[in-house]
């Protein structure tokens, strides 16, 4: 009898065995993070938004998924995108993210397979990323931030500020990678600066040593009343000192975050960055439970955020006026 009972246990022990050998051996995704400025003891408020977004969804980094990070200006590694880029895709990781255009570019060239998260200042379908918002098609999916496109909008809520504004000051950054056929963030503001017949000065800098003495004394020669900062990488980790020198200088300043308001800057109109971070973290999961980047959509943010700092404003001698004021989304006092 104890012989036939164990023969008829047989099959089911040694399923419960083989059940229990799988799950030990059940892969834990891994996710490939190409980031911009910080490191891992002091990631930037991207990095943080998207580990948020990941808690949210239940993901524990370390137990059930696996993040790895690579800092673009860690350790002064500022050319290494394709070098990061090569090391994820060999790693096999189960998903790229990264909002940083040349890193993308880098992905977008070594892998087919691999699905790529982007959080993308630019319009993905002018700049040949993807074919369509609706229907990415390839690799690719994530969210645009549209940064670009809301230059026009920038310059009208300054001249709506201060209506005698006279020269703009254009504080940019460029790199040697190329950035897949999109327009230079200078010329974005030349477009909506003729129609409004704002003159401007374009105050470039250059990766990895950029020269903001010289950039801050064109300023000053040039005369300008206003300073509008590009949200590039490199120009996010000084953002405390160039609201210094807009306010020392007495200069109204707008920018494409509010993290530069946060800093010290007097405005910004921009997407919800932390929310895009957030959100990226969607798209991650979506894709690990089977989705496929190409049946994605795209996501266009629907919701702009216009900040004011009122303490730089009293700083600099300005009065915003009441109707500008009233638009403001978030009010720094």
């Amino acid at each position: 009898m104890i012989r036939t009972i164990l023969v008829r246990l047989l099959p089911t022990v040694l399923l419960l065995s083989v059940s229990s050998v799988e799950a030990q051996q059940q892969k834990i995704p891994r996710i490939g993070y190409l980031a911009g400025s910080g490191d891992p003891n002091n990631p930037g408020p991207e990095v943080v938004a998207f580990r948020q977004g990941l808690r949210d969804l239940g993901y524990i980094e370390g137990k059930n998924i696996l993040v790895e990070y690579r800092y673009r200006y860690a350790e002064g590694k500022q050319d290494r995108i394709p070098s990061f880029v090569a090391e994820l895709v060999q790693l096999k990781v189960d998903v790229l993210i990264s909002p940083l255009g040349p890193a993308i570019i880098a992905a977008k060239q070594a892998t087919k397979t691999i699905p790529i998260v982007v959080v993308y200042a630019q319009d993905p379908v002018a700049t040949g990323l993807i074919d369509s918002l609706a229907h990415p098609g390839g690799n690719i999916t994530g969210l645009t931030t549209l940064t670009r496109d809301l230059s026009g909008k920038r310059l009208e809520l300054l001249k709506e500020a201060v209506p005698k504004v006279s020269r703009v000051g254009i504080l940019w950054s460029t790199t040697n990678i190329a950035e897949l056929g999109d327009p230079t963030s200078f010329q974005s503001y030349e477009v909506a600066a003729s129609t409004l017949k704002i003159p401007l000065q374009s105050l470039r800098v250059r990766e990895p040593n950029p020269d903001f003495e010289g950039a801050f004394q064109a300023a000053a020669k040039g005369r300008v009343s206003a300073l509008i900062t590009v949200r590039t990488t490199l120009l996010i980790g000084y953002r405390k000192q160039i609201a210094d020198f807009a306010i020392k200088n007495r200069l109204l300043s707008m920018c494409e975050g509010s993290n530069f308001v946060e800093a010290g800057g007097l405005m910004s109109y921009s997407a919800n960055f932390g929310e895009a971070y957030r959100r990226a973290a969607y798209y991650v999961d979506k894709i690990l439970k089977g989705a496929k980047p190409a049946d994605l959509p795209v996501e266009q943010p629907t919701k702009f955020e216009f900040v004011i700092n009122l303490k730089t404003a009293k700083q600099i001698g300005l009065t915003i006026p009441p109707n500008v004021l009233a638009r403001a989304d978030e009010v720094i006092r």
